[in-house]
């Protein structure tokens, strides 16, 4: 793959709990481990940017699709939620959940169109294989 466009960032300070920036300055914030996983909160954390991007990059190739297949995809929505925990391995997992709200199509039309953006999503074709992504059209 020859990529057209690559975006750098960078984390200092103690990982969870230091900092992000991007090389353009758009991103420039504090992470901070949940409460969940026994941190401070009080920041954003991985899981979040990587829910951010997964919801923001598959919405667009349902778009895409959608344009190709003349679908009115007005009014929709993705949310992505990415969960993390301990592998019975060693180490830690991730899970993804995407919940697809497509209101000016039925239920049949969204879920083909939510499958065949899922073959083509960046981020898909980078899960795919690796974690436990699952895939809801909600009405």
């Amino acid at each position: 793959m020859n990529p057209i466009y690559t975006a750098t960032a960078h984390s200092t300070g103690d990982g969870r709990n230091g900092h992000a920036r991007s090389d353009d300055g758009f991103i420039d914030l504090d992470l901070r481990i949940p409460k969940e996983m026994g941190g401070p909160g009080g920041g954003t954390n991985p899981e979040e940017l990587f829910a951010a991007g997964y919801a923001a990059c598959f919405h667009s190739a349902m778009k895409l699709i959608a344009g190709q297949k003349k679908l009115d995809v007005d009014g929709t929505e993705v949310s992505a939620s990415i969960g993390i925990g301990p592998l019975d391995t060693g180490g830690f997992g991730l899970t993804a959940a995407l919940v697809i709200y497509a209101p000016k199509l039925d239920k049949a039309t969204a879920q083909s169109l939510v499958e065949a953006a899922h073959e083509v999503c960046p981020y898909s074709n980078a899960t795919r294989g690796n974690i436990e992504v699952t895939l809801s059209v909600v009405e």
